[in-house]
């Protein structure tokens, strides 16, 4: 991971041992760039197995990636205990995704009791060059780790 900031060392461990286990992640080729409170930066290096038939990166490598870091910062606003699923997410796919790397930046809007709202973004970087080619919205709900009660 590159960059972290204000977590404390069990959230952030919590996150990156989440991370690790996610197959998906892995097999894609994926890692955490940066990781706040509120929010998570993930990128994907390009690789022609991510593809679909016109060389840009694929849809669905991109919605994978921004569900991920949104729910990744969703985890930062809660505790080392606790976890997340996705209840819902949309992607508006805005340009072709071609570039270097594929980057996921996700921002939390509402952390609640029980659920969490997103905003996803994604980015290609290519030759030094930023654009933006997905937006979307994404809730998430906590999964609270009872083992300590019962």
């Amino acid at each position: 991971m590159a960059k972290s900031g204000d977590l404390d060392a069990d959230l952030t461990r919590h996150i990156t041992d989440s991370f690790s286990r996610q197959g998906l992640m892995t097999h894609l080729g994926a890692s955490i760039a940066e990781l706040r409170r509120g929010f998570c930066a993930l990128h994907l290096p390009y690789r022609a197995e991510l593809t679909q038939q016109h060389g840009y990166f694929h849809a669905g490598a991109t919605s994978a990636l921004v569900d991920t870091a949104g729910g990744y910062a969703g985890m930062s606003t809660y505790s080392a205990r606790d976890s997340v699923l996705t209840v819902d997410f949309t992607v508006n796919l805005l340009a072709p995704a071609i570039g270097d790397v594929l980057v996921a930046e996700a921002t939390v809007i509402k952390s609640g009791r029980t659920l969490t709202v997103c905003r996803l973004e994604g980015f290609t970087v290519n030759a030094g060059s930023r654009t933006h080619v997905a937006t979307g919205r994404q809730t998430l709900i906590r999964l609270i780790d009872t083992a300590d009660t019962e």
